[in-house]
C-alpha cells in the first residue's frame, strides 16, 4: 500500500509533539545529540505509518521512541565499558524545552545530572518505567501498552527501580532563585586560593566527578571527601596560562543552570567550552560534576550562544 504524504496539519502534530519526546529520550539516554536524533527517526516513522489507523497519536509515538531508546540503552553498555575516563551525560541549560516538566520534584530530579548517572545503573526497562513514570505521570496501563508488558510487571520495575535509586538519590531542590548565590558563593571560595572556603561548603562525603572524553585533561576515577575535593579545586581555578592554553584562552564565568541545578557554564571568546554543576542539599555541596567534552557540548554551546546571559560572574 502506498502511504500518503504527510498533510501540513500532521506535521504541526508531530512538532507539538517533538519537546515531549526529546525529554523522555534525553533522560533515558543521557546524551542531548542522541535524542535529537531518536525524535527526528520517530518522525520518520511517523511519515511512513498508515497515519490514519493510529487512533493516539501521542501514545503511538511515545511507543515507538522509548522501544529506540531501549535498543540504543542495550548498546549504550558496551559503548561505556570502552569510553576513555569518566561518562556523564550532556549537560542542558536552564530554559531548554529538553528538560520537560518541571512541576514536582521528582520530575526535577529526573533529569538532574547526578540522577541521570544514577539512572546508568538501571536495566533499560527498570530506567523507561521510572522515566515514564515518575518524570511523565503516565499510568501503569499506559507504560504497560509502551513496554509491552503487564499493568503488575510495570508495577514491579517501578519498585525495583526505586529500591535501587532510593539510597543516593539527590537529596534537596534548590530553586531557580538560589542559583546565582550559590554559584558566586563556590567562585569566591573557588578563586580565593585556599582550600578551607571551600571544605565549609561542601559536605564531608562530597563526590567530583569530571568527563573529558580523552579530548581534554580530566580525573579517570571519581574523587571523594571535601579535603580531596576542596584540593582539586583550588588548583583547577589557579591562574595558569598552560590551563587556559588548552581551551583556547584565558575563560569567563558565568553563572547559571543546566540540568535544573547550580551550574558554572565556561566561556572562551564566547564559545562555551564546559559546564560545573553544582549538586546542593541542606548539609552543602554534595556533587562537583564538569563536563568538559567538547563532543557533548553541543546543544548546550547553540542554546548559549542564542541566549542573552548577561555578564560573567568571574573572568581572569
Amino acid at each position: 500500500m502506498i502511504k500518503e504524504p504527510l498533510r501540513q496539519d500532521e506535521v504541526e502534530a508531530f512538532e507539538s509533539f517533538r519537546p515531549r519526546l526529546e525529554a523522555i529520550a534525553y533522560r533515558l539516554l543521557g546524551s542531548a545529540a542522541e535524542a535529537e536524533d531518536v525524535a527526528q527517526e520517530v518522525f520518520l516513522r511517523w511519515a511512513a505509518a498508515d497515519r490514519a489507523r493510529i487512533r493516539v497519536p501521542e501514545a503511538w509515538l511515545t511507543r515507538v521512541l522509548t522501544n529506540l531508546c531501549l535498543t540504543q540503552l542495550r548498546s549504550a553498555r558496551s559503548r561505556r565499558e570502552v569510553y576513555v575516563g569518566q561518562w556523564l551525560p550532556e549537560p542542558v541549560l536552564g530554559g531548554d524545552p529538553m528538560l520537560g516538566p518541571a512541576d514536582t520534584a521528582e520530575q526535577r530530579d529526573s533529569v538532574s545530572t547526578a540522577m541521570l548517572v544514577l539512572m546508568e545503573r538501571l536495566t533499560p526497562n527498570e530506567r523507561a518505567v521510572y522515566v515514564l513514570r515518575e518524570a511523565f505521570a503516565l499510568t501503569h496501563a499506559e507504560i504497560a501498552e509502551t513496554l509491552d508488558i503487564t499493568e503488575v510487571g510495570s508495577q514491579q520495575i517501578l519498585h525495583r527501580a526505586k529500591q535501587h535509586l532510593a539510597a543516593e538519590r539527590p537529596r534537596a531542590d534548590v530553586d531557580q532563585t538560589a542559583a546565582r548565590q550559590v554559584v558566586e558563593e563556590f567562585l569566591a571560595a573557588a578563586t580565593s586560593g585556599r582550600t578551607e572556603p571551600l571544605v565549609r561548603l561542601l559536605t564531608s562525603d562530597v563526590m567530583g566527578i569530571g568527563d573529558g572524553g580523552g579530548k581534554l585533561p580530566a580525573r579517570r576515577e571519581p574523587f571523594f571527601g571535601a579535603e580531596t575535593v576542596a584540593r582539586f579545586l583550588r588548583g583547577l581555578f589557579r591562574p595558569a596560562e598552560a590551563k587556559w592554553a588548552l581551551v583556547g584562552g584565558r575563560p569567563d564565568i558565568y553563572a547559571w543552570t543546566a540540568n535544573g541545578r547550580p551550574a558554572l557554564v565556561v566561556v572562551v571568546h564566547g564559545e562555551l567550552v564546559g559546564v560545573m554543576t553544582l549538586e546542593v542539599t541542606a548539609e552543602g555541596i554534595s556533587a562537583v560534576l564538569s563536563q568538559v567534552n567538547p563532543d557533548k557540548l553541543g546543544r548546550a554551546a547553540r542554546q548559549w550562544a542564542a541566549s542573552d546571559h548577561g555578564e560573567p560572574v568571574f573572568s581572569w
